[in-house]
């Protein structure tokens, strides 16, 4: 069972609780890693932006990062990495893609978790199996897929 330690830097109603990120995080982590543990940050515009900089030389706030833990060799311990999500941008983007807010904050936690997995989307080979992936375990989850275009 993996031990999600959640840190809310900014709170709105549309926040998903501690529990249901857990949840979300032993669905997306049972096949692959489950004893995995990992923090998550949930953050405002301004810090997202500055992370999206330093991190990615990117200027302008982003969803969501991932930060994979890169251990010394002979530690063993089940920590994969840390999340941060940018709040103001999660809900945003679920308005303008006709989403409920709950299944895009899914969406982009299972999204950040793959990366801590080391999957990625650079090329369309890994774009494609990384989402078909994400929509599995959506789906698994309750949600829409993921990629599916909103009427």
């Amino acid at each position: 069972m993996p031990a999600t330690d959640v840190i809310y830097a900014v709170r709105s109603a549309n926040i998903p609780n501690e529990d249901e990120f857990e949840a979300w995080a032993q669905v997306t982590l049972a096949a692959h890693h489950p004893e995995a543990e990992l923090n998550i940050k949930i953050v405002d515009e301004q810090e997202s932006q500055e992370l999206n900089h330093q991190y990615r030389g990117m200027d302008k706030p982003t969803n969501v990062l991932s930060f994979p833990c890169s251990l010394p060799e002979g530690v063993d311990i089940p920590y994969i990495g840390d999340i941060a999500i940018c709040a103001d941008v999660v809900e945003r983007e679920a308005v303008e893609q006709n989403k409920t807010p709950k299944s895009h904050w899914a969406h982009m936690l299972v999204h950040a978790i793959l990366h801590l997995l080391g999957y990625d989307h650079i090329d369309d080979a890994q774009a494609e199996e990384m989402e078909s992936l994400e929509t599995k375990i959506m789906l698994d989850l309750g949600f829409a897929a993921p990629y599916e275009c909103s009427e």
